[in-house]
């Protein structure tokens, strides 16, 4: 065979590698968010027992518990701090960011994955959604990287599939995952990996889906928003989670400065500190503000007379808490538990609206507001619901809330997060 005739079938054999490669990955992505989320399910119901039994755990156990999952951390898990979004996003801008500090390596994986169960275990409020983007990023770029892929793979593609196969593997919420990828992860997809992306979620997505099943909170129910009085409910919902929202975001930014700034703070002082102030606010709901938030989104939704007025104040201040002490840890499922909150709440005090669909747009607007990326806020909202029949009120809900939040913050999450794990230029240092 002459070189021209190789050429073709080493062209082909190199693209098949690809998406076998892109392929296989995001099948180990769907296993490993399947063993995030059954670790959490488990952790949870035994904190929730032993909170229940003894109440020294939540005062004793949990601040030390927690102190000692954040030392850990600091030192043998650096990088896999808190959600892992930001890193995922200064590894796709910057490649220096990855090569200080290897946030996409397996190490991370490892880490990320048990100290999350840890803390979920600990009483803290800690969402799936960030460390399964980190997990599925760190990942594929691993499993990129022992297939000898090329620079161009492991900066974008690689990353990119990942990120968003575990985001929708997490939710089996696979349309929720490309509008991640491009909206926050992204912010653009590229034509040559695109396809490969898309198929990486499916395949991470599908993997999950066996093995947990669908992940809705509402089946076979039919929403219907009524003409009238009841749309005025659609600005106002906007503009209350938008500012919430943005407030949350903003102390977020903000607050982890103020605490380094305190000179007689070390992060274990700040991490115990934290703790009791989880325990304070686990003894007071009676562990409600402990785990993802996943049941109590599920309980505002079948039967919200069960949850208290105040359960979304001390939500957030339970997530707040959880983000200083450093820990592997999301806000995205409890903040979904938050905004259903805040939908209750106002549905109460306003009732023009129907109960369930209020919620929904609750949900919807906080996490507009929290993280500022509308079409993610209400695709994965729709999908999570199957409220596919409101969904117009939700587009217009998140994008009144994201407006809100700028005000407010106008820096968004995650993109504040991120400068900090990105060596200034040298344009930038001059």
């Amino acid at each position: 065979m002459s070189e021209s005739e190789k050429r073709p079938h080493l062209v082909l054999l190199s693209a098949w590698k690809t998406h076998l490669v892109f392929w296989l990955g995001a099948i180990f992505v769907g296993l490993a968010t399947v063993a995030l989320a059954l670790g959490s399910e488990y952790m949870s119901a035994l904190f929730r027992g032993l909170h229940q039994q003894f109440l020294l755990y939540s005062f004793l156990f949990t601040p030390v518990s927690l102190t000692i999952l954040a030392w850990i951390t600091l030192r043998f898990f650096p990088g896999a701090e808190r959600s892992g979004v930001p890193q995922v996003k200064a590894a796709l801008q910057r490649s220096e960011a990855v090569n200080d500090k290897p946030f996409l390596s397996f190490r991370i994986v490892v880490g990320k994955l048990f100290l999350s169960i840890g803390g979920i275990f600990s009483g803290a409020s800690v969402g799936l959604g960030g460390p399964a983007i980190h997990i599925g990023a760190a990942l594929m770029t691993y499993i990129g990287r022992f297939a000898n892929f090329g620079p161009h793979y492991l900066e974008k593609g690689l990353i990119l599939a990942g990120s968003s196969a575990g985001f929708a593997a997490i939710f089996s919420a696979p349309l929720a995952g490309i509008v991640f990828a491009i909206e926050e992860m992204g912010r653009s997809l590229e034509e040559k990996t695109s396809g490969l992306i898309l198929t990486a979620v499916i395949f991470a997505g599908a993997t999950a889906l066996i093995l947990l099943g669908q992940y809705v909170y509402l089946t076979d129910r039919s929403l219907s928003f009524p003409w009238g009085k009841a749309w005025l409910i659609i600005p106002i919902c906007g503009i209350a989670t938008g500012f919430m929202g943005g407030l949350f975001s903003l102390i977020l930014l903000k607050g982890g400065a103020f605490l380094r700034s305190i000179s007689f703070l070390s992060p274990l002082k700040i991490a115990f500190a934290c703790g009791l102030i989880i325990a304070i606010l686990n003894y007071f709901t009676d562990g409600a503000t402990a785990g993802t938030g996943y049941q109590e989104t599920k309980n505002y939704l079948l039967n919200a007379d069960t949850m208290p007025a105040e359960y979304p104040l001390m939500r957030m201040l339970s997530t707040i808490a959880t983000f200083f002490i450093g820990i592997p840890a999301g806000i995205f499922v409890p903040s979904l538990s938050v905004g259903a909150g805040i939908g209750a709440n106002l549905a109460e005090w306003l009732p023009i609206a129907p109960l369930s669909i209020v919620i929904l747009l609750g949900m919807t607007g906080y996490f507009a507001g929290m993280l500022q990326t509308p079409l993610t806020s209400f695709v994965i909202i729709m999908e999570m619901t199957n409220s596919h029949d409101i969904l117009l009120p939700m587009m217009a809900t998140a994008f009144i809330a994201n407006g809100t939040s700028k005000l407010i913050c106008p820096l968004s999450l995650y993109e504040g997060l991120t400068k900090t794990y990105l060596k200034p230029t040298t344009h930038e240092q001059e």
